[in-house]
């Protein structure tokens, strides 16, 4: 969570794990997996894809990860803004 705390809202200027924005972190053999939301299912998507994008970074930067793979859960654009993010 150390590195995810390193993320900050870019609308807010918290730091995600701060205003509880993280639902779940898998680590399975230098495969991480994060799941969050947004404070809103209604939030600028530029949002999204902004903490996503942090998210990975922050995460890769670590020794050992292999694998990131960062899921945006309830927000109307989840599913296009995930696609998006796997790709990154």
């Amino acid at each position: 969570m150390e590195k995810l705390s390193e993320v900050i809202d870019p609308e807010i200027g918290i730091s995600i794990v701060e205003m509880g924005l993280i639902d779940e972190v898998k680590i399975e053999n230098g495969n991480i997996e994060v799941v969050f939301h947004l404070t809103a299912p209604f939030c600028p998507p530029v949002f999204a894809l902004t903490i996503a994008r942090d998210i990975k970074q922050k995460i890769k930067s670590m020794e050992g990860v292999q694998n990131v793979k960062v899921t945006l859960r309830n927000h109307m654009m989840a599913d296009m803004i995930n696609k998006y993010v796997e790709e990154m």
